[in-house]
């Protein structure tokens, strides 16, 4: 790509996700009363990473589902002429849970608007927190993350990409000028 600068490689990506982790289990007082979710695609794996690092923590088995918000997306008519939808999982009543939502960047916060509204699909949670790996600023909406991988400060024409081993066969954050 052109104008690309890698921002953190497998390494740190690795310390992000734990910290994050770290950070979950350390704000929660009733860990048996959150559910992790993950916003497809990378969020989706990233939440799969927390999990194992919560579960391997607290020695107690996690629960996660994983949200597809197509549908929810307010710009869907000018970007999706053939969407790709995947059906959200989330095998449990969020009724009264801690819901702690996992994405890989966060932008101008529609992506999250978008999610609270597919989360409350599935029942009336008592919280949601949220948690990324990259907050590069430029917010459009009032939404802020509780718990955060790296602050990437962008210019508005600057991109970050991030690449997960489960999908792109490499770990990599990146900034690319547009």
């Amino acid at each position: 790509m052109k104008n690309k600068h890698i921002l953190a490689n497998q390494e740190d990506v690795n310390k992000m996700v734990f910290r994050i982790s770290n950070e979950i289990v350390e704000s929660s007082e009733n860990h048996q009363d959150f559910i992790l979710i993950g916003i497809k695609t990378r969020g989706e794996f990233l939440s799969a990473r927390i999990k194992k690092n919560i579960d391997k923590i607290l020695n107690f088995d996690t629960p996660m589902g994983t949200i597809d918000i197509t549908f929810h997306r307010d710009d869907f008519s000018n970007k999706f002429l053939a969407p790709k939808l995947g059906p959200s999982v989330i095998p449990y009543d969020l009724t009264d849970k801690n819901i702690i939502l996992i994405d890989d960047v966060l932008h101008s916060g529609r992506t999250i608007r978008a999610a609270i509204e597919e989360i409350f699909s599935f029942g009336r949670p008592k919280s949601i927190k949220l948690a990324v790996l990259v907050d590069r600023g430029h917010r459009e909406l009032p939404i802020r993350p509780d718990f955060v991988g790296k602050n990437y400060p962008t210019k508005i024409e600057q991109h970050i990409t991030v690449n997960m081993l489960e999908f792109d066969g490499k770990d990599e954050i990146a900034m690319v000028n547009k």
